[in-house]
């Protein structure tokens, strides 16, 4: 045990702040401090250390996290606490997931069938891939936008809470309702080339429709020329949209409503009801006249055909014409035909021409 304290007092006098290279100056106690001036072997006083000289040096923001994690969670720095530090390891395996997670969900792209991925190139467009699967260079070097090119989209025009009131050709007033049937048709003009797709296409679609209702009269416009305004209105705005490059395909034009204004709408259904009724005896009025006409028609074939035979046989013609027309004059009363000389009138022709009438057989 005295070994031990005589190697510890070695120690202390060892690492004392008093003392210089060689040890305490003379006459001077231990453990007291120089005087000012009483330098060393160069002249200098040597400097007092400052308390705590030996004291570990202050802790990181680091340490200071992991000391008072271990804190919390009951660890001691050397036991079964807390980890003194995360393992280098767990840190490598956990970015090299991060970075293989944004290259597989940035660099490959699924495209369906009805799908086209726009890609751009810090922004500028780069190309367009095509269904299946697609690889490019990762976000933000490359990015890919999925646009559907085959559903068809709908844009109504018109309803019945808003009128869409447009001039005829013979200067009427109509209010039209009507739908606009479109896909797109080139996904990197349609994104790049148009600002805002609805707006262009809507006012675009109320232009065209305008200009063709502008040459059509009004009957036209509410009856049997609907289909006629639905095609040249698809093919004037197709023509439009091609001239702005908007990759954008008309697939039709429906017309819901077309209808006079809601102020004069009774009047024009009245007048519309009365066409309706004059084109129906106008109708009738030719198939009587188309009937009489081919009964005439008929009747003169058949006097072409007497008369052919009448040139032939003019005797026989003219008594089958005679007979034929007292039939018809007297067609109830009984006739009988003499045509031999010589013959009684008292002979009782009727009686004859009964008994010739009588089936065979009757008598047996």
């Amino acid at each position: 045990m005295t070994i031990f304290l005589g190697l510890g007092s070695r120690a202390r006098a060892l690492f004392s702040d008093n003392k210089g290279p060689w040890g305490p100056s003379s006459g001077e106690p231990e453990g007291s401090e120089p005087p000012s001036g009483s330098g060393g072997p160069w002249g200098e006083a040597p400097k007092r250390k400052r308390s705590g000289a030996g004291a570990p040096r202050q802790a990181t923001s680091l340490d200071e996290f992991l000391r008072k994690g271990r804190e919390r969670f009951g660890g001691g720095g050397g036991g079964g606490g807390f980890p003194s530090a995360p393992s280098r390891s767990l840190i490598s395996w956990a970015i090299a997931a991060v970075i293989l997670a944004w290259l597989a969900f940035t660099s490959f792209h699924l495209i369906s069938p009805s799908e086209r991925g726009v890609v751009t190139l810090f922004g500028r467009y780069s190309h367009t891939l095509r269904p299946g699967v697609g690889i490019t260079f990762p976000y933000p070097v490359n990015r890919v936008q999925k646009i559907d090119v085959e559903n068809i989209r709908e844009l109504p025009l018109g309803s019945a809470s808003t009128q869409t009131l447009m001039l005829t050709g013979d200067q009427n007033i109509i209010d039209i309702a009507y739908t606009v049937r479109w896909n797109i048709r080139d996904p990197e003009l349609y994104l790049f080339q148009l600002a805002e797709p609805q707006e262009t296409i809507q006012e675009v679609a109320e232009s065209a429709m305008r200009a063709v209702v502008a040459n059509v009269s009004l009957n036209d416009a509410i009856g049997e020329g609907r289909g006629e305004i639905e095609n040249r209105v698809a093919d004037r705005m197709q023509t439009i949209l091609n001239a702005y490059r908007s990759g954008v395909q008309i697939q039709g034009i429906a017309i819901r409503q077309a209808d006079p204004p809601e102020a004069v709408n009774e009047a024009f259904k009245r007048v519309t009801a009365a066409q309706q009724d004059a084109q129906s005896y106008v109708n009738r009025a030719n198939a009587y006249s188309l009937q009489l006409t081919q009964k005439a028609q008929g009747e003169a074939a058949a006097f072409d055909k007497v008369y052919e035979q009448y040139r032939l046989a003019p005797e026989v013609t003219r008594r089958r014409m005679y007979y034929e027309t007292m039939e018809q004059i007297l067609p109830k009363m009984p006739k009988t035909i003499v045509e031999a000389p010589g013959v009684t009138p008292y002979l009782p022709l009727p009686e004859v021409q009964k008994q010739s009438q009588q089936p065979k057989g009757a008598g047996q």
